[in-house]
């Protein structure tokens, strides 16, 4: 049974359903060949996609072109169902960073073929995730600054003020469909720049007053 941790307290939350929304930044839509979306674009990674800060993201033999793709991730202290956008944002225990690593190659072979990304975004370590510092502890979590280095160099750089569906949007919406638990996690999008990455590549996550996370690619 995988935990997260959230901070200051230390309470530990058992990792539960992963939800990740695709397309929630319009450059980022737009860098993808794709139209801005109307609704959330949702898909799942499984709990075993999970790695935390330091473990190494392994490139899958299968694929030759893995991207880096960081996101703010809440964490849910509470769950429901069909969740009003008024009282969504009290169902968020924290926020935390996160990278969704995609095989890239087998995303876009899935979307020709009209299949499901599961292949894509749930392999092993290709879901990188810090500990989660409590939502008390951040002021507004749409006004945070959110940066990825590659070996150093800027590759991503945003802002959440951007993103398409903001996160009560997402809550609410997400539980229209499922129903929320306690210690589930949403990967919220990815802003621009997403791009390859390559055995020895050094990636470092940032969101001020959130946390930071590195990896080391094999």
């Amino acid at each position: 049974m995988k935990t997260v941790k959230l901070l200051p307290t230390g309470k530990e939350f058992r990792l539960n359903n992963i939800f990740c929304i695709g397309k929630n930044y319009a450059d980022h839509a737009k860098e993808m060949g794709g139209d801005v979306p109307k609704e959330p674009v949702i898909f799942l990674k499984p709990t075993s996609a999970v790695i935390t800060n330091g473990e190494p993201i392994i490139i899958p033999s299968m694929s030759s072109n893995v991207h880096h793709e960081i996101e703010l991730t809440v964490l849910l202290g509470k769950g429901g169902k069909n969740i009003p956008l008024s009282s969504a944002m009290d169902h968020v225990a924290g926020y935390g960073v996160g990278l969704d690593m995609t095989m890239r190659d087998r995303q876009s072979d899935a979307k020709k073929a009209g299949n499901p990304w599961t292949v894509a975004k749930g392999f092993d370590t290709s879901a990188p995730l810090s500990p989660f510092i409590s939502a008390s502890s951040i002021i507004d979590p749409h006004t945070l600054d959110i940066t990825l280095t590659v070996n150093g160099e800027i590759r991503q750089q945003s802002n959440t003020q951007h993103m398409i569906f903001r996160i009560e949007v997402l809550i609410s919406y997400l539980s229209s469909i499922f129903t929320l638990e306690e210690g589930d996690i949403i990967y919220t999008g990815t802003p621009e720049g997403v791009a390859q990455v390559g055995v020895g590549d050094q990636l470092t996550a940032t969101i001020p007053g959130v946390g930071t996370i590195q990896h080391t690619i094999q």
